[in-house]
This record gives structure tokens, sequence and C-alpha cells, in this order.
């Protein structure tokens, strides 16, 4: 079997990517390198293009026609940066992937699983939700992958075209055989200003401590990345399946661990990972920021027949390991 992963030379799309390997499928990466990095696709099937460009896509289809499904996450996914750039999150979220599903349309693709977020949820009271709780993005980001699961599902509605939309919580962590990991540096999450603060020797930034929350951080449902990526593993091969049950054409699926960490609370878990703990201070808000949510659906566990297997203390430790390593891996 193989796959299409658009933006698998990225931090989740490479990972998928190993993860698909270790199950016997081959992924086939499209990828612009705009973040995306040509280590994360050394020894695998690699095209260099855009979405938007069908001449690549009909290429690859060309080369490749017993691909079987696509993993679609090609994307802009920094919020503070949504904010300050709409323009350029709408074009590169939302108008290429109007342009490159009608490439696999073309193409006579039938399966696609999105990227999608939880990011588009407007939280209940106890900062829990599932996939039936309401819709209110807050940030163009996430206003652009809420765009995209309607434009999806309009598609779907009308064409022989299938789409799974995996709603991410907060990826942390890295391949456990250090394969793959974030490629920047400096990632602006909390975690990856937590590893920067450890570096430097600096205080952490709690940006928000006034939210409802138990303690007034923000909360998030901390996922690792690699059980993201067995979850996109299951979603392939039970693809037919899933969408069969009741909601052919598109559905939805929450991947989280169902368990909400504040900021506060995964400064104490990293604290237990590193040997010297960081110094936090409280700071505002960051433009776009929310107080967060995490997930209390069964449908993954129902649908996918999945279930997280990693903590978030092993989270943080894989995220320290690889930042250790990072330099060693990338040319940059």
């Amino acid at each position: 079997m193989k796959v299409l992963i658009s933006g698998g030379a990225g931090y989740i799309g490479s990972t998928i990517g190993s993860a698909c390997l270790d199950s016997g499928i081959t992924p086939v990466i499209l990828d612009n390198l705009v973040t995306g990095r040509r280590e994360f696709t050394e020894g695998r099937l690699f095209y260099e293009g855009d979405i938007s460009d069908g001449a690549v896509v009909d290429q690859i289809f060309a080369d490749h026609p017993e691909i079987s499904a696509v993993v679609h996450c090609a994307a802009l996914i920094v919020v503070p940066d949504s904010v300050a750039d709409p323009v350029g999150y709408y074009r590169a979220n939302v108008s290429k992937s109007l342009e490159f599903t009608s490439h696999l349309i073309r193409n006579n693709c039938r399966r696609m699983i999105f990227s999608s977020s939880a990011s588009i949820y407007g939280p209940g009271e106890d900062f829990s939700v599932t996939e039936e709780s309401s819709i209110a993005p807050e940030s163009p980001y996430a206003r652009t992958k809420a765009v995209c699961e309607d434009m999806f599902a309009d598609i779907a509605a009308t064409q022989p075209f299938n789409i799974l939309s995996l709603r991410y919580f907060n990826p942390i962590g890295a391949d456990p055989e250090m394969r793959t990991g974030l490629q920047l540096r400096h990632p602006s999450h909390a975690l990856g200003k937590l590893i920067q603060a450890h570096e430097e020797g600096s205080e952490f930034k709690i940006t928000g401590t006034r939210y409802t929350t138990r303690d007034g951080s923000g909360i998030r449902d901390y996922i690792h990345v690699w059980d993201l990526a067995a979850a996109h593993v299951a979603a392939i091969q039970r693809f037919d399946e899933i969408l069969d049950d009741g909601t052919a054409g598109s559905g939805v699926i929450n991947l989280g661990t169902g368990t909400g960490t504040t900021v506060l609370e995964l400064v104490e878990a990293f604290n237990s990972v590193v040997e010297v703990p960081v110094k936090a201070a409280e700071a505002p808000p960051r433009p776009g920021d929310v107080v967060g949510a995490y997930t209390r659906s069964d449908r993954a566990a129902r649908q996918l027949g999945w279930a997280p297997r990693y903590s978030i203390v092993d989270g943080i430790r894989h995220s320290v390991q690889w930042a250790e390593i990072r330099d060693s891996r990338l040319s940059q």
C-alpha cells in the first residue's frame, strides 16, 4: 500500500511517514520545504513541490497509481503568526487545500485524512470537548482549519471523495527512535519555550495566568506525536470501515489523551525530567492565545481501535532528547 503525505517533511508528517514505514505502508512525500526539512525525506519517495501545483500532483499519481489515500498535513500552524498575517494563512491553508483537493479528485483519489485541530472548539465549562461540541475558533489559524473542514464536507457530499478529519490536540515529543522531531530550534509552543529556557538558564514565561482553570494558567491535552502517528496508521487501515459507520462522505475524530494539563502542571512535569529545574514567571497572553481544551470522547478508541500509549513525561523526555541531538541531525 502507498499513501501520499502532503507536508510529509514536517514534524507531524514525517513522523506519520515513519509510522507508515514501520507498518508496511509506503509513504510518498509531497512538500515545498517552506517549513519542512529535506533531511526528513531521506530514504523516502519525495517530490519537492507545492500542493497547489497540479502538474506535480499529476506526476505523483502517474508515477504511483497505486496510492490509495492521502494524509493532508501541509499547513502553516503558528497562532501568533496567523494573527499577524491572516492573508498568508488563508492562502496557504484554505486556498491551496482547495486546489490540492481538485487535483486529487482529477486523479481519482477517493480518500483523504485531514490534519485538523482541536483549536476550532469553543470549550465547555470544564474545558473538555467532544466531536459534537460547538465550533468557535478564536484565531485565524484555527478558522482556516474550521473553514477547510466545512469545505471538505461540502465536496464530499457531492463528489466520490471521502474525508476523515482528525482533530489534533497538542502534539509533543519526537519519534522514540529519534528519526524525526520538531524541525525548529526554538518552537513557539509552551514545551518548546520550556526547553529553550532550560538551555539558556532563563525564566519560562507563563503567558496567561488569569484563566478560569484550576490554577489560572491555560490548559491543554498533550498527546505524544508517535501516538498521533499511530492513530493515522489506524485511520488509513480502517478508512472505509469508519466512513461506512453512518458517516459516509466525511467524518471527524478527536485525537487526544482525555487528560487536561495546565501550563503550571506542564512546568512541574518538565522539572521532574530535567536535572536543573526551570523557574517560571507570569506574563500576559500572546496574540491569539486561548484557554485551551481537552477531549472527553471515546470515538478514537471505538472507530480506530486506538489509545495513547505514552505519558506527558514520556513526551517531555523525548522532546528534550531530540533538542539535544537536533543540530547534529539537521544542517541548520
